[in-house]
């Protein structure tokens, strides 16, 4: 058996972090379901760049530009061709599970990040014009996107809660969700409205990395994970979870983002042997799904409480590294990088409607 399979049967969804045309066209999505257990897929604006970038959407930009569309609007069309065609490809896994998995995740504009209110008006919007049950919107965990995920999942759009870094940013996005669900109970609304909250694990490493002993290289992100999930099988084990499970609410699956390997010198497949656990989802790009493929291993699941992850950190803090400091820190880069991808997206499409290289 495949170590994707076994991964798979121990209670852990493999989605894909990634999407072009060509990957569409080609199969290679629908293979990755068949023979690599693939279940779901995730975007973003650098997928998306690095997609258009190799031409194969010339033609259709061409085309929906001269509707005068402008160029956010041509994006949003190509993106919601494309997720459309992967969310059929996943709707066979989105219907028997009964909607726990199966999705795809499309992203509202960067730009907005800071935005409540129009975070959650164009979070309504996409969700409308995908017109797909198994598509997630992506709003940032930041403080300004906690309201917008909390009105967005009142208003009954799936919510792919992302840019999280640590517990507390994992438990805030949590409570937006729980708040919106209980507003659906209190108004009598059907509350079971799908989430799932993104931790990103990789970049915790690199932002340390040449600041630590050597010994704790490449140990930080997997040490935060495991916090995060002691904190998520915590939560879904409290009072709270269970009054919402008992109206009918969803749990807000934990997933795993980030998890492509930065270190040349580490396995490949690190952040998905260190991150084996049930009932959440590991998102990777088709690089080291294709290693954890070919050579991973799958081992003891990761402990429900967490395991040694205090000691773990305690080894960081000692180091001189602030944890929660950090985590702000890495959440502000993530939004500007994400801003920054977002307009070289843009950027992207107006030089291939002028021709430029």
């Amino acid at each position: 058996m495949k170590p994707t399979q076994q991964l798979h049967d121990l209670g852990q969804s493999l989605w894909l972090d990634n999407i072009t045309r060509s990957l569409l066209d080609d199969g290679t999505i629908q293979g990755y379901i068949d023979t690599h257990s693939v279940t779901g897929l995730t975007s973003n604006p650098s997928i998306f760049d690095n997609a258009i970038k190799s031409g194969d959407y010339d033609e259709e930009i061409r085309a929906q530009a001269a509707k005068g569309l402008t160029n956010e609007e041509v994006f949003f069309a190509l993106a919601i061709a494309d997720l459309q065609r992967a969310a059929d490809l996943f709707k066979p896994v989105h219907e028997r599970t009964d909607g726990v998995d199966g999705w795809v995740s499309l992203e509202v504009s960067p730009l907005l990040a800071y935005d409540t209110a129009k975070t959650a008006e164009w979070a309504r919007a996409l969700h409308q014009r995908a017109d797909r049950a198994n598509l997630f919107v992506k709003i940032p965990g930041t403080p300004e996107g906690l309201p917008a995920i909390e009105e967005s999942i009142f208003s009954g759009v799936a919510v792919n809660v992302t840019l999280l870094f640590d517990a507390d940013q994992y438990l805030a996005a949590a409570d937006a969700y729980l708040k919106g669900v209980e507003r659906r109970i209190a108004a009598g609304l059907n509350p079971a409205v799908a989430c799932v909250a993104s931790l990103f694990i990789s970049r915790w490493d690199t932002a340390v990395a040449g600041s630590v002993p050597a010994e704790l290289k490449n140990r930080l992100g997997l040490a935060v994970g495991l916090e995060a999930y002691r904190a998520y099988r915590e939560l879904i084990a409290s009072e709270r979870y269970q009054r919402v499970a008992n109206e009918g609410a969803r749990v807000q699956r934990l997933l795993w983002a980030s998890t492509k390997t930065k270190d040349p010198e580490a396995s490949d497949t690190l952040y998905i042997e260190g991150l084996a656990s049930p009932f959440t989802i590991n998102t990777m790009p088709d690089s080291t799904l294709e290693a954890f493929y070919d050579h991973g291993t799958v081992g003891p699941a990761l402990p429900s409480d967490g395991g040694d992850y205090a000691e773990r950190l305690a080894q960081f803090a000692k180091a001189g590294v602030d944890k929660e400091a950090l985590a702000l820190k890495l959440q502000d880069e993530g939004a500007s990088s994400f801003t920054a991808s977002w307009n070289e997206l843009l950027a992207r499409i107006d030089a291939q409607l002028t021709g430029a290289s």
